[in-house]
């Protein structure tokens, strides 16, 4: 191997996805003289998750006291508007709506409003007039408006945070597939990548698994057991025709199905002025199946091969058939979201690009809910980072980069 292919590092980032670059950013703040590096495979950052997303500004509502995600969720929608001003990334803090259609979502929404108070979050509750006053098209028996709720552009995001990590000092390496990890025998971590014919070998003291839709394979590729398989669920969306875009002027959710990991087709205008209207959760056939018969036949099988897909399946069953549905279905797509917009027809929905979930699940099929990390030193891996995984990618990533400096 020639020595001219050897690169030296402290810390090596495996993913520039935006969980990544925050830490990777964390990091070089952090400890100015450390070697840092970020190794991605695609040829710019945030160019799955984080930037195939309906860049809402999650504010936190959602998710149990104590739990990870709550804690990093508060943290996020307070520090990402403060960035994106500083940085001159469009955003905008609009509040959302969550409506109840049903007399059965009452309940839901008034744990909701609890739930919002016990963390501080400002929460109005509204009637159906009230809900006219702030989205006249929107049909509703009650709702809340959630204050801090916004929306940004998280790639944008992505980048700005890969510009101030390389001005401190941290090398940014694009188009490197990372394809062995091994150890050496003075604890040092060696690391293959491929880059076309080029195959260089990175050595690190520690190595960061920010892999997303591929973190448990990483974590294989170190010799740790993740305990978990990625499952891929691409999120569909549409798109409300230009002419049609005043339907709504902000963000409405419908009350969660406490049961089901996904929060239903909601409508969310972006910072370009677009309205988007979904996600569909379906089984995707690739871990970067963005495309309805986009196959990779590797992905497909090691997800039917594991007794967690199965164990899925036989669990929410009833929820995935009605998903399958309104993906193939235009019309039946349409007829939900009617539920909250009743003035949508199916002429009115344009196809959006789709974006895929990195769902993290146990061999029993529990849906790994929360964000988990794992790994002793020389490795810390970021198995699951799932939605509000982009709001709170700041608190994320100061808490891998501490765990770093801890092996280090």
């Amino acid at each position: 191997m020639s020595a001219a292919l050897e690169e030296a590092y402290d810390v090596l980032v495996v993913g520039a996805g935006i969980v990544g670059l925050s830490t990777a950013f964390a990091l070089v703040r952090a400890e100015p003289a450390i070697r840092v590096a970020v190794v991605e495979k695609e040829l710019a950052p945030g160019r799955h998750q984080t930037g195939r997303n309906s860049g809402v500004i999650h504010s936190g509502i959602y998710y149990r006291p104590g739990s990870l995600k709550a804690r990093y969720a508060l943290a996020g929608c307070a520090e990402t508007p403060d960035f994106c001003a500083k940085h001159r990334i469009p955003y905008e803090v609009t509040g959302k709506l969550i409506v109840a259609t049903a007399q059965a979502e009452l309940p839901r929404l008034h744990a909701l409003v609890q739930r919002g108070r016990e963390h501080g979050i400002p929460v109005k509750e509204l009637g159906p007039v009230q809900i006219a006053g702030y989205e006249p098209e929107v049909a509703g028996l009650a709702a809340i408006h959630v204050g801090t709720t916004g929306i940004c552009d998280f790639r944008a995001v992505a980048a700005a945070l890969a510009g101030l990590a390389a001005d401190a000092g941290c090398t940014i390496r694009y188009g490197l597939r990372v394809t062995a990890i091994d150890r050496d025998a003075d604890g040092t971590v060696a690391v293959t990548a491929h880059a076309g014919a080029e195959r260089p070998r990175l050595r690190t003291r520690v190595l960061v698994n920010c892999a997303g839709l591929h973190s448990d394979r990483v974590a294989r590729l170190a010799g740790d057991d993740p305990g978990l398989r990625i499952v891929p669920f691409r999120g569909e969306f549409y798109e409300l025709a230009p002419a049609r875009r005043g339907l709504v002027r902000g963000l409405v959710y419908p009350v969660p199905d406490p049961d089901f990991p996904f929060l239903g087709v909601h409508l969310t205008r972006d910072v370009h002025g677009g309205v988007h209207l979904g996600p569909n959760a379906v089984p995707a056939l690739a871990r970067e199946g963005y495309g309805r018969w986009t196959v990779r036949p590797r992905d497909l099988a090691g997800t039917a091969a594991y007794p967690g897909t199965w164990r899925i399946a036989r669990r929410h069953w009833r929820q995935e058939a009605g998903e399958v549905l309104r993906s193939l279905s235009k019309r039946a797509f349409t007829a939900n979201a009617r539920r909250l917009l009743p003035a949508l027809r199916p002429a009115d929905l344009r196809p959006a690009p789709a974006g895929v979930r990195a769902q993290a699940v146990l061999p029993d099929g529990t849906l790994v809910d929360d964000f988990r990390f794992a790994g002793s030193p020389p490795f810390v891996h970021v198995l699951n980072a799932p939605s509000p995984a982009a709001t709170a990618a700041l608190p994320i990533g100061r808490e891998v980069a501490r765990r770093v400096l801890a092996a280090l």
